[in-house]
């Protein structure tokens, strides 16, 4: 039969195949970030709990020219942290329509969450990106 391979070819063509789509893919990626990269961008996130704006701001200023990773999760937090602002503040001058008395609370909610997955996922090393945030800094 013409199309039946031999083991050794289908390996060869697998080996092909492999070598091929690492290159593809390897192309576009960057290096993954040391465990003290990936721990001060967790404390990027984590640390906003006690000061919400000095703490995240210090750390990334210090450390932005010295990793891609930081600088990244810096940007997203300081994006993060502009967005539910604008929210929290719109959602305080709805109170005045009784609307903003539901979304306060839901607001606050949604930092805590998004505070708290933003710092394990920079930990895990993941160039996490925060829903709902207006991308200001890039």
């Amino acid at each position: 039969m013409i199309f039946k391979q031999s083991i050794s070819d289908k390996y060869e063509t697998f080996c092909e195949f492999r070598r091929i789509y690492s290159k593809k893919k390897r192309k576009g990626t960057t290096r993954m970030p040391t465990k003290d990269e990936r721990l001060l961008a967790a404390v990027i996130y984590i640390i906003s709990f006690f000061t919400v704006f000095i703490g995240p701001i210090v750390i990334w200023l210090l450390k932005k020219d010295d990793s891609e990773f930081i600088d990244y999760h810096g940007k997203e937090y300081l994006n993060f942290l502009i967005s539910y602002f604008v929210y929290g503040t719109v959602s305080g001058i709805l109170t005045v329509v009784l609307i903003g008395f539901v979304l306060l609370p839901v607001v606050g909610i949604l930092v805590f969450i998004f505070t708290i997955l933003g710092a394990i996922k920079a930990y895990e090393g993941e160039n996490y990106r925060i829903p709902t945030i207006f991308r200001l800094i890039k």
